[in-house]
């Protein structure tokens, strides 16, 4: 395993752009692959309100506290605007999933010293192997 990924896995908190109610959906399947790992996960949707019985936050400012690691599943376009909160909140550790990848955005948090994953691995196949 690589060590941006050992990195984000190590972490203590851990936040979900773009978690979803919907349990076919990508994002909340992240999000409960994260949960069943045991690990403590917050989920950020705008317009859900509850998700797998977790309170939803709209964006990172809102959150009880900063996550260490940040694991985003939005369009392209959006990843910029979460990229940008995840810099002005302190996040270090970033995984844009396969789908949500943006150059833009991956250069922006490097340049604020963010530890970025943004290969096209899945978060999901690694911690099927935890």
């Amino acid at each position: 395993m690589s060590q941006p990924i050992e990195s984000f896995l190590s972490s203590q908190t851990y936040a979900v752009a773009g978690a979803s109610a919907r349990r076919h959906k990508y994002g909340n399947k992240v999000f409960r692959a994260l949960l069943d790992s045991g690990r403590e996960v917050y989920p950020l949707n705008p317009i859900s309100e509850e998700i797998e019985g977790h309170k939803a936050y709209p964006r990172i400012a809102d959150l009880p506290l900063v996550p260490e690691s940040l694991s985003i599943i939005t369009p392209p376009e959006v990843t910029r605007k979460v990229v940008a909160d995840a810099v002005a909140a302190g996040v270090k550790n970033i995984w844009m999933q396969p789908g949500a990848e943006d150059a833009q955005a991956s250069q922006a948090a490097r340049d604020a010293g963010i530890n970025v994953i943004d290969d096209g691995s899945c978060v999901l196949v690694l911690l099927a192997r935890e």
